[in-house]
């Protein structure tokens, strides 16, 4: 009788610790998977460092998806942020201006790589460097 009591208190122990275990171990992959598809990037500033950029890109379902964030001193002149992608075999770009703070996002199916820089008094000045966000 002893040994029975025993043997269903041992199982019972391993069944809950067993359930307990599996929700935690599934909670890592899916914190690993959806942390491997997004990205956190910036600040990438203007060459002056009057202007900088931030935010996130992720693909979700084909789609690739940018979230970013523009900060430059209030009054006077205007950042820029540029954003080029390649889609389709070709490569697109298009900008923003913005003065003060602003909050941005976009999106696009098919796109393949994504690049971006930040200007600083004009569309083409004070640029800072181009990286690679996607």
């Amino acid at each position: 009788m002893r040994k029975t009591l025993a043997i269903a208190t041992l199982a019972g122990s391993m069944a809950v610790t067993g359930l307990a275990l599996t929700p935690a171990a599934q909670a890592a992959t899916q914190t690993a998977s959806q942390s491997a598809s997004s990205k956190s990037w910036g600040k990438f500033f203007s060459s002056d460092h009057k202007a900088y950029t931030f935010g996130k890109t992720w693909k979700s379902g084909g789609t690739v998806f940018t979230k970013w964030y523009g900060v430059d001193k209030v009054g006077g002149k205007k950042a820029w942020v540029w954003f080029e992608f390649y889609k389709n075999g070709s490569w697109h770009k298009f900008n923003r201006a913005w003065d003060g703070k602003v909050t941005g996002s976009w999106s696009g199916r098919g796109i393949k790589k994504v690049y971006t820089f930040t200007c600083w008094a004009g569309k083409f000045d004070n640029c800072g460097r181009k990286y690679r966000i996607y």
